[in-house]
């Protein structure tokens, strides 16, 4: 290998190490400088050597290194007018590269659908459709579609590269969002997917993953993979019954695997997302996915502000109406999602979810259900206090009907004593009459 070949080699090989994060900036820079100083010897060694030797890597990690840059060579090489810079990252469904856009001089991302899948016809189909979907959108808050196709076998997907971070990156760390945040970051997605919706789309994989964040503040919705047209029936008929989406943030329709699932579906993983970003868990855990999607179906939500107390009852109210288990109960779209959360934001009460909230409580009060009041910021009592107050009033109330009770039997059973005739052992009665015996004549001497 010549040296201008080996030092390239050696660029590529430590800059895959680092974004596969099998070794720290600090020693990759270590290995460099003693590469610097041994490559000027009788025995030059590669930096894959090198770093085995110290024992930054192991043997099998260097040869998925290799393995990785032999693939994106290959890529760059089958790819016209593009060159390979790196390896983003991968998932079960594809891979995803840095590239250069020669043209344009621009960087790229490109997705590739790895070999294995290349012959299934379905999974192709859904690559294209992928590509073809996100091509209809044209949004800031949207990661832009640029080109797609195939050449010698490889499908390839480019789109828009996005430098920074995804919401996962914060939210794997730990990080909880501020109220005012948060609620700029979901205000944006909120534009986004207000757009795809006005295009008949429906993302239906909204999570942390596919949130993008770049250095300049800006949101991206990204991964379009998932996503389907409303209007396509024969697609619904097909995936009827099937649940697709991701368990955490999924909504209860399409755990169902109903057919005619629209934007309301995104409300509710967005909401999911929202509850994740200002509580730091996601609204239902489990050991398994299918227990996490039992719990969306069937377990009531625990209100964020009972987890995180410094958020307001006005988010709070906000995400339990866009992750109402009934779609109907949901804001019906995002334009009215958007009214409510600009309104949060700007520290005003979201009018929307109020007027929600108190005609559930009307309709539980027409079917004689009990409800339970929201706590404000105003309130003088604890909803502890107030309960025992009430607990106190409905006994004294209830002592008070029996004492009364009791009075009016003791009066009634008085009366009676009063009124009823007393009657002598001969069965003579007490009453009296206007009856006189007559007087005897008195006895006269003889």
């Amino acid at each position: 290998m010549a040296e201008s070949e080996m030092t390239s080699y050696d660029t590529l090989f430590g800059r895959a190490a680092l974004e596969q994060r099998l070794c720290t900036e600090e020693e990759l820079k270590q290995c460099r400088k003693e590469l610097k100083v041994r490559s000027g010897g009788s025995n030059p060694v590669t930096l894959e050597h090198l770093m085995v030797e110290k024992q930054v890597v192991t043997p099998s990690q260097a040869g998925r290194v290799k393995n990785l840059i032999k693939e994106s060579r290959d890529v760059s090489s089958q790819i016209p007018g593009y060159r390979v810079l790196g390896k983003l990252g991968s998932g079960a469904m594809a891979v995803v590269y840095k590239a250069k856009q020669l043209s344009l001089d621009r960087t790229v991302a490109i997705k590739v659908l790895p070999k294995k899948f290349v012959q299934k016809s379905d999974y192709v189909e859904r690559f294209y459709k992928e590509g073809r979907i996100a091509a209809k959108l044209n949004h800031n808050n949207i990661v832009q579609a640029i080109d797609v196709g195939e050449v010698g076998g490889l499908y390839y997907f480019v789109m828009e590269y996005v430098e920074g971070k995804t919401l996962f990156d914060d939210l794997s760390k730990g990080k909880i969002f501020s109220e005012q945040e948060a609620l700029d970051i979901i205000i944006q997605l909120a534009n986004a997917l207000a757009h795809a919706h006005a295009q008949g789309l429906i993302h239906r994989d909204v999570k942390p993953k596919n949130i993008m964040i770049n250095k300049e503040g800006i949101v991206k919705l990204a991964d379009m993979g998932l996503a389907r047209e409303a209007s396509d029936i024969k697609a619904a008929r097909h995936e009827q019954g099937k649940a697709f989406g991701t368990p955490y943030y999924i909504a209860p329709e399409q755990i169902k695997g109903e057919i005619d699932i629209d934007g309301r579906s995104d409300i509710y993983a967005l909401g999911g997302t929202l509850y994740h970003m200002v509580t730091g868990r996601v609204p239902y855990e489990a050991s398994s996915p299918s227990e996490v999607m039992r719990k969306h179906l069937k377990e009531e939500l625990v209100p964020p502000d009972h987890i995180n107390t410094s958020l307001s009852a006005g988010i709070s109210e906000v995400i339990e109406i866009m992750m109402a288990k009934k779609k109907e109960e949901r804001y019906k779209n995002m334009e009215e999602l958007l009214t409510d959360l600009q309104a949060v934001r700007d520290g005003h009460p979201p009018l929307i979810a109020r007027q929600r909230f108190n005609m559930d409580a009307l309709g539980e009060l027409e079917e004689g259900a009990e409800i339970e009041r929201r706590a404000d910021s105003t309130q003088v009592y604890s909803d502890e206090i107030v309960a025992k107050y009430r607990v106190t009033v409905v006994v004294l109330i209830a002592v008070a009907a029996v004492l009364l009770l009791i009075i009016l039997f003791l009066a009634v059973q008085l009366q009676n004593r009063i009124m009823a005739p007393k009657v002598d052992a001969l069965g003579r009665s007490d009453i009296s009459v206007s009856w006189q015996e007559p007087q005897q004549k008195p006895e006269h001497a003889s």
